[in-house]
């Protein structure tokens, strides 16, 4: 009997120069994302991000407004070494985020001031495959990305963005998913590997809430995982693997 063909990820396209990434929390982007980011950036590409939330609920020991301030500073410190200055928050409330028409205008303001052809995210499905249990925040955000994509460009949707002086955008090309247990393309992470794990490190006060283990093993590890995992159905490089939505 022969083996199953595993089915190959395709390159991510790479005809665009501004991307926008949209995530819930700080440190989303950097559990398997930056080394996809670091490739773009190195190649010129302008890449912004926006956080839905500061992260305020996410450390047990930490008060919520001290922690909202300590996780914006690593978030930025942590884009920085992946080549992104800009990062914005929208401060929705970390835990308990809606989606809804609050969100969708959010990032459609977003997406209208920033005019990117590529759009990023985060897994927006209930898992992340089998019965591994996503966060409601990252479905809410993810799924409103993905619809937003649309909204910035039509006029008649959230009229007051125009009223505003954010003019409609419709040249959103792609939403690529991250973290998709039906990934259909991948970036190759060989060269930004290395500055992915210093860029996670940058969130120490969080990793080391999360674990005993010393965190610089703790990032490589994770991430040079989850960079094989995908780089078996990339020739066998080291990837990151995005399902791709095509507008």
């Amino acid at each position: 009997m022969t083996e199953p063909t595993i089915s190959q990820l395709q390159p991510m396209p790479d005809d665009w120069q501004r991307a926008l990434a949209v995530v819930a929390h700080p440190d989303d982007l950097e559990y398997g994302c930056a080394a996809a980011v670091a490739a773009w950036t190195d190649a010129g590409r302008e890449v912004s991000y926006v956080l839905a939330t500061r992260g305020e609920a996410g450390i047990d020991t930490v008060d919520p407004a001290r922690c909202g301030l300590l996780r914006e500073r690593e978030q930025r410190a942590s884009a920085a070494v992946v080549g992104v200055s800009e990062v914005a928050f929208l401060d929705h409330t970390d835990g308990v985020i809606e989606y809804g028409p609050a969100l969708r205008r959010d990032i459609a303001a977003a997406i209208r001031r920033h005019r990117p052809e590529l759009v990023v995210t985060l897994n927006h499905r209930d898992t992340w495959g089998g019965s591994a249990w996503n966060t409601p925040d990252h479905v809410a955000v993810g799924r409103a990305t993905l619809d937003a994509a649309g909204d910035a460009g039509n006029r008649w949707i959230f009229p007051e963005l125009t009223e505003q002086g954010l003019e409609p955008w419709d040249g959103v090309r792609w939403v690529a998913v991250a973290g998709s247990d039906s990934p259909t393309h991948a970036v190759d992470a060989t060269a930004g590997l290395e500055r992915a794990v210093r860029s996670l490190l940058e969130h120490r006060t969080y990793i080391e809430a999360l674990t005993d283990e010393d965190p610089e093993t703790y990032a490589r590890t994770l991430l040079t995982g989850f960079a094989e995992e995908a780089g078996k159905r990339f020739g066998n490089r080291p990837a990151v693997a995005f399902e791709l939505f095509p507008r």
